[in-house]
C-alpha cells in the first residue's frame, strides 16, 4: 500500500461501519448512499490488500486485520475531530448515545438512578447497556465502540496503575472507582444453614452455585478455599447474578454475591445472608475506559453520572468511593 495515495475520507467511512456493523446504519450516519458506502469500502479494500469486512446475517463482521487497524484509525480521526472541531456538550440539548458494558449486578445497582439522571438533566441522550463477560475489559473496549465497562477488574486496575506509576507513555486506559462491598453468602430463607453462624467445615459440606462469566467452573472463591487446603462441590454454574440470586431462592444450593447486589434482586426476602467463613477480597467496583474516548463529547458528563449514580443508589453493603475524575 503506498500511504501518500490512500484517501483519508475512506479512513471515514471504515470508522463508522466499524462502529455500526452495518452498511445501511454506517451510510445514514455519514450523510451518504448505501451505493457510496458500498464503492468506499471496495476502494479502501483495494488500497489495504484486505476483504475488512464479510457479511454476517444482517450486518457485517470484521476480518483480523480490521480488527487490528481500527483502534488507531479511530484514536487518530478522535484526535483530528479534537482538534478542528471540539464540541461543547449540552446535556439539556444533545442527542448522543452512549454505549456501556457491564454486569446483571453493577446494572441493578446503577442504571436506575443514571436514568433518573437522564429523564431530568439529558432527554434527548440514551443508553445502551451491553452484557460484560470478562474480568478484563480492555480488548473488548478497543474491539467495539464502547464508551465505558463497569464491574470488577482488580487485575485490569493492578495493570492500569502500574502503568501510571511507571510513568510509561501513551498509557491506553484510565478508570474512576465507583463504590466497594463485601462478597456474602447467600442461601434461601428456611435453609437448614440460614441460622447461627457459618462454619468452614459446613459450608464446604453444602453444594454450591458458582457465577462465572467465563463458565470456568473454578473462581476466586475456590482459589481462596485451595490455600486453606479446602474444596467445595459446585453443583451450578451459571454467568448471570439474577440468574444465580433466582435458583439459590428456590434451592438448597448456596453461592457467593457481591452485598450491594443482593437488595437489588427484589428476592432478599426469600434470601438471608452469612458472612463468608473465610477471607475473600473485597467488591471494588469501577468504571474504565480507553483514554481515546475522554475526547468524544459528553464523555465526561457520562462518567460524572455513572460516579453520582454509584454515589446515590447504595444499598446495605456497598460503600461509595471519592471521586477520581
Amino acid at each position: 500500500m503506498n500511504f501518500r495515495t490512500l484517501d483519508l475520507n475512506l479512513l471515514r467511512v471504515f470508522d463508522e461501519i466499524m462502529a455500526e456493523r452495518n452498511l445501511t446504519k454506517a451510510a445514514r450516519n455519514l450523510a451518504m448512499s448505501q451505493p457510496a458506502v458500498s464503492n468506499a469500502l471496495r476502494r479502501l479494500r483495494d488500497a489495504l490488500g484486505d476483504e475488512l469486512l464479510v457479511r454476517s446475517g444482517h450486518g457485517v463482521e470484521p476480518t483480523p486485520a480490521a480488527l487490528a487497524w481500527w483502534p488507531s484509525v479511530r484514536e487518530a480521526l478522535s484526535q483530528l475531530r479534537q482538534t478542528f472541531a471540539p464540541a461543547n456538550f449540552d446535556p439539556g440539548e444533545s442527542r448522543t448515545s452512549f454505549t456501556m458494558a457491564m454486569a446483571d449486578a453493577t446494572a441493578a445497582l446503577l442504571i436506575p438512578m443514571m436514568i433518573d439522571i437522564v429523564q431530568r438533566e439529558a432527554p434527548g441522550v440514551s443508553l445502551r447497556v451491553l452484557p460484560l463477560t470478562t474480568r478484563d475489559p480492555r480488548n473488548l473496549l478497543d474491539s467495539q465502540d464502547i464508551d465505558l465497562a463497569a464491574g470488577y477488574f482488580p487485575a485490569t486496575i493492578a495493570a492500569v496503575d502500574s502503568a501510571e506509576s511507571n510513568e510509561q507513555p501513551g498509557t491506553q486506559f484510565a478508570y474512576q472507582q465507583l463504590y466497594s462491598s463485601d462478597y456474602l453468602c447467600v442461601m434461601r430463607r428456611d435453609h437448614p444453614l440460614a441460622k447461627g453462624e457459618l462454619s468452614v467445615d459446613a459450608y464446604c459440606d453444602a453444594s454450591h452455585l458458582l457465577v462465572s462469566f467465563s463458565g470456568r467452573p473454578f473462581g476466586f472463591v475456590d482459589e481462596a478455599l485451595a490455600a486453606l487446603g479446602r474444596r467445595r462441590r459446585v453443583v451450578l454454574t451459571v454467568n448471570q447474578f439474577f440468574t444465580a440470586g433466582m435458583v439459590v431462592a428456590n434451592s438448597d444450593l448456596l453461592t457467593v454475591l457481591p452485598g450491594h447486589f443482593v437488595a437489588s434482586t427484589g428476592m432478599a426476602s426469600a434470601m438471608t445472608v452469612r458472612s463468608v467463613p473465610f477471607a475473600l477480597p473485597r467488591v471494588n467496583v469501577a468504571a474504565l475506559w480507553r483514554r481515546t474516548r475522554e475526547d468524544r463529547s459528553g464523555h465526561a458528563w457520562l462518567r460524572e453520572t455513572i460516579v453520582r449514580a454509584a454515589a446515590n443508589s447504595q444499598t446495605p453493603g456497598a460503600q461509595a468511593a471519592a471521586p477520581r475524575i
